[in-house]
Formats: C-alpha cells, sequence, structure tokens
C-alpha cells in the first residue's frame, strides 16, 4: 500500500476546485493510486517525458500530476489542473506539456 503525499502548491490547486471537483478528485486519488500507481489503466497513464511529473491521472476534466520514483512507499502528488479543451490551467496559468 502506497503512502499519498502532496506538494504544498498541489494542496492549494485541490483547495481552488469547487467542492464536487474537490470531493471527486480526492477520493479518487485515494481509489486509484492508494495501491498501483504505476500501472496504466484508462484514466492512469505514464506521460512522456515533461517538467511536472511522469504519471497522470484523470478525474472528469480535473487532471492529477503524480510521481512514484522518488520513495517506494509514496505516491507524490506534485499538480492538479483543469483541462478546459485543449488547454491546461494548473494555477490559474495555462501549462503546456
Amino acid at each position: 500500500m502506497y503512502d499519498i503525499q502532496y506538494v504544498r502548491s498541489a494542496v492549494e490547486q485541490v483547495r481552488a476546485l469547487d467542492a464536487q471537483r474537490r470531493a471527486q478528485v480526492v477520493d479518487a486519488v485515494d481509489e486509484a493510486l492508494r495501491h498501483t500507481p504505476d500501472l496504466q489503466t484508462r484514466n492512469r497513464k505514464l506521460l512522456r517525458t515533461n517538467t511536472l511529473a511522469p504519471f497522470e491521472l484523470r478525474v472528469g476534466d480535473v487532471r492529477v500530476f503524480y510521481d512514484v520514483s522518488h520513495d517506494p512507499d509514496v505516491v507524490l502528488v506534485v499538480a492538479v489542473g483543469v483541462k478546459q479543451g485543449s488547454q491546461l490551467r494548473i494555477g490559474g496559468e495555462v501549462v503546456d506539456l
């Protein structure tokens, strides 16, 4: 079982979501990443090299970026953003992956 940790900026990004999305994201992270975070599924994928994180979890229009490589028993959530069309907004800013 993996311990799930959030970096400070990711906590702020989750708090910025409306209550319904926030609950969905927290539940999805706990359910999807607690046991096999590096297993690719329909909603989890390994990303090509980028500046955020090696993995992405899709929760509706929200994207959770995380890493499992630093500590073998820890999933580190590094960013949470909202996908609007072809744009990804993290912390109110458009991010290119």
